[in-house]
C-alpha cells in the first residue's frame, strides 16, 4: 500500500449463479462498481450468517430465490475510489464468493434501489471486461476455467463508464 492511500474496507458475501451460459448480474448505479455489471451480494447483517446474507441479497437485488451450492472461497480487490465528504481513496473490497443455483424468481421484478439499477441474466461469452466489477470477471474465469485469481487484484486506474 502507498503511505498516501487511505482505503474504505468493504466485507461482503456473493454469489455466482449460472444457467444455460447466462450469469444473473446486478446493474450498479453506486459504489466502485457504478455502471457496471457487479455480482449480487453484499453486507452480511448482524446475527446473519454469510449463506443467509447470500440468500438474502438475491431476493433483494434480483427477486429471485437461489439455493447454496458450495463457498468457492475469498477474493480481495482494490479499487480506486473517492466519495465527497470521505477521505478515502480505494475501496479493500472483500468476498466470500458462493456458487448458487436458481430456485424460483424472475429478475422481471427485480427492485430499483440503493446502488442497484435492477438485475438481469446476461450471456457469460457477452461481458466485456469494461462493464464488469472484478467480482464479474472473476465469477466468468471461474465458470470457463473453474478457477479463481490466486492474489488479490489492483485496478488503481479504474474509471468509472459514463
Amino acid at each position: 500500500m502507498n503511505k498516501t492511500e487511505q482505503w474504505h474496507r468493504h466485507i461482503g458475501a456473493y454469489g455466482i449463479c449460472a444457467s444455460h451460459g447466462k450469469l444473473l448480474v446486478i446493474r450498479k448505479k453506486g459504489g466502485p462498481y457504478t455502471k457496471r455489471f457487479d455480482l449480487p451480494g453484499g453486507t452480511i447483517e448482524p446475527n446473519e450468517t454469510m449463506e443467509e446474507a447470500v440468500r438474502r441479497e438475491f431476493r433483494e437485488e434480483t427477486g429471485v430465490d437461489v439455493g447454496i451450492n458450495r463457498c468457492l472461497g475469498a477474493r480481495d480487490n482494490i479499487v480506486a475510489w473517492t466519495r465527497d465528504r470521505f477521505d478515502h481513496t480505494h475501496c479493500h473490497h472483500i468476498a466470500v464468493l458462493y456458487e448458487v443455483e436458481y430456485v424460483r424468481g424472475d429478475v422481471a421484478n427485480s427492485p430499483c434501489f440503493d446502488d442497484s439499477d435492477g438485475a438481469e441474466w446476461i450471456d457469460v461469452d457477452s461481458i466485456a471486461e469494461d462493464d464488469a466489477s472484478p467480482l464479474v470477471r472473476d465469477a466468468v474465469r471461474w465458470l470457463l476455467t473453474g478457477e479463481l485469481p490466486g492474489k488479490a487484484g489492483r485496478f488503481d486506474h479504474w474509471q468509472t463508464k459514463g
